[in-house]
């Protein structure tokens, strides 16, 4: 039986309390997450909002949304941020007064990088000092809570009524789910869900104030871009944050061969192109484009950004780039002066304040209709397996032991290679945790899997030791609720980037590098990782210390996988990274 064949058995069903008409608050909350369309919750329960908690379950029956128990906070809202990441719509978290929002912040800092809706609840003790219980509310509210995120959410608010709850839900949700996406924040006084309605509440068509926000660059521009694309000798597509359409995914294929540019795509983020096409330049990097993908950027006359991750960086990285610059973004539209992440300043020749889909159309109707120049042939991409049980190893064996399953990665280690993995479907990769925050990979991957289940694609994660260990948790979630998940441990036993930069630290000081590893490594003893997959459920498998051990383990994985469960195999790869990866990891100062 398929993973996408398993039905999924009733959980956590509540008995039936009779209730069809809001009679408190928070009812008034749970019927605007309904009429939201918001089908789960990820949430870790707490005091603050138990009037919420209580609506979800014996006012609307725990379904739509339904709620999912996660074991820490962090977790709740990688799972929220995962699920965005497949669909491009927000899901809910909830998260208990400002203890809950300190443990989640990683999370949400993770989403608002990557630019994904999400639409976390917290709440408060009583905002009257008058209804706080003794110590335990005082300690639990804070003047300002919004303020713990407001540096990477796109809005955040505290309503002091049902009604203004309800608008607050309605914009909050509009807000997340519009280009540029993120998280925003909504924090509900405890007072406002317990209290009994003093009046009906008039229901709200959710979709009359939710309008669609359509941003087109103007046709002049479109047909400016379109001119200097067509003249162009040498053009490159460097195909950035784009949605996961299929359409959208075929459209740039089409302008890419129409023009006969080079595209470039990045392991950073989502898949946006064909790796293995003709046109792709080089495999897809993590921190730099790679030898091939930097001289197609040298050698542009004229660049066109799809909303690129980092252009200037990426620019900088490849040397002597004289092209000229277009750039398709709405991402300055969150630009703020507390995070650093949108980058260095790019140098652009032509703006189209646009999403990468709208430009791409237009610019296919604005082009002639016949290819630039015949298609190159094809370059394999090279791959060195290594000596040893290599990430080159685990990555080639995986793909084989899938075979022709439709697969989706969720999340890749820091080693991993691009070559070692074509991506041909804009679900086939789900980029990275977006801020970089070690731990976020199993909850977000969780996330992704629940909104894969049944879609015929399986779920596959591939976590470093350091990052499957701070998330692990978020696997009990995914046992719970029958979400069928492979997550497999590139287990270098080490935070093997920090060695390289102890390692760096030393060369430059003239100082022992063989004491790199000390605080480093994850050994002595070395963890169980597969039992503690066990221990919350799920299948473990492993170590595999060779890899001619690879195939048959896999094999089983994938099995249970397949029969609705979660399967961790930990794999005890060498440590390292590919060369390019490794050659761009030192600062410009070292």
């Amino acid at each position: 039986m398929s993973a996408a064949a398993t039905p999924p058995k009733p959980i956590e069903q509540p008995t039936a309390a009779g209730i069809n008409a809001p009679q408190f608050g928070s009812d008034v909350i749970a019927d605007a997450l309904r009429a939201l369309d918001i089908p789960y919750i990820a949430l870790n329960p707490g005091a603050s909002y138990r009037g919420l908690h209580d609506s979800l379950v014996n006012y609307l029956g725990n379904t739509a949304p339904q709620m999912l128990l996660c074991l820490h906070e962090e977790a709740a809202v990688a799972i929220a941020h995962g699920y965005a990441k497949v669909t491009g719509k927000a899901m809910a978290a909830c998260v208990h007064s400002n203890v809950g929002l300190m443990h989640g912040t990683m999370a949400v800092f993770n989403a608002w990088c990557d630019r994904m809706p999400l639409l976390l609840l917290g709440a408060t003790g009583p905002v009257d000092a008058a209804k706080r219980r003794p110590w335990i509310d005082w300690i639990h509210t804070a003047r300002d809570q919004g303020a713990l995120v407001r540096g990477y959410t796109k809005w955040d608010d505290q309503p002091a009524s049902p009604a203004a709850a309800r608008e607050a839900l309605l914009r909050g949700a509009w807000i997340a789910n519009t280009a540029p996406r993120g998280p925003v924040y909504i924090n509900l006084d405890a007072e406002v869900q317990e209290a009994r309605l003093a009046a009906p509440v008039p229901t709200a068509s959710a979709q009359r104030f939710m309008p669609q926000v359509t941003q087109a660059a103007p046709a002049a521009l479109i047909n400016q871009a379109a001119e200097r694309l067509a003249a162009a000798k040498h053009p490159v597509i460097l195909a950035g944050r784009c949605s996961r359409g299929e359409t959208a995914w075929q459209e740039r294929i089409t302008l890419a061969e129409r023009l006969g540019a080079r595209v470039l795509t990045d392991l950073k983020i989502s898949a946006s192109f064909p790796t293995d096409h003709p046109l792709h330049a080089g495999a897809p990097g993590t921190i730099a484009p790679v030898p091939e993908a930097a001289e197609a950027l040298r050698q542009a006359d004229v660049i066109l950004s799809l909303d690129w991750l980092d252009l200037a960086g990426t620019l900088k990285h490849a040397g002597d780039v004289k092209a000229e610059i277009i750039q398709v973004s709405v991402d300055h539209q969150l630009h703020n002066g507390w995070s650093m992440d949108y980058q260095a300043l790019p140098a652009v020749d032509l703006m189209l304040a646009c999403e990468p889909e709208q430009a791409v159309s237009a610019l296919l109707d604005a082009l002639p209709k016949t290819p630039a120049k015949p298609l190159p042939a094809a370059q394999p991409m090279k791959l060195d397996l290594g000596d040893g049980l290599t990430v080159n190893h685990l990555a080639v064996e995986l793909r084989k032991a899938l075979g022709e399953r439709p697969a989706s990665l969720t999340h890749v280690s820091l080693s991993w290679n691009g070559a070692s993995w074509p991506f041909r479907h804009p679900l086939d990769f789900l980029g990275s945790d977006g801020g970089g925050g070690v731990g976020g990979g199993p909850g977000i991957s969780v996330g992704a899997a629940l909104a894969l289940r049944g879609s015929g694609r399986m779920p596959v994660a591939v976590c470093g030791d350091g990052d499957f260990l701070m998330g692990v948790t978020a696997l009990w979630t995914a046992v719970h609720y029958n979400i069928p998940l492979l997550v497999v441990v590139a287990n270098n036993r080490s935070f093997f980037n920090d060695e390289l930069h102890q390692e760096r630290v030393a060369r430059m000081r003239d100082r022992p590098v063989e004491n790199r590893w000390i605080g480093q490594r994850i050994d002595d003893p070395a963890i169980d990782i597969a039992g503690m997959a066990r221990a919350q459920g799920a299948q473990g498998f492993g170590p595999v210390e060779r890899p001619d051990q690879l195939a048959e383990i896999f094999a089983k994985a994938i099995a249970t996988v397949e029969n609705g469960g979660v399967a961790v195999v930990d794999v005890r790869v060498e440590p390292g990274y590919s060369p390019a990866t490794t050659a761009v990891m030192a600062r410009s100062s070292d």
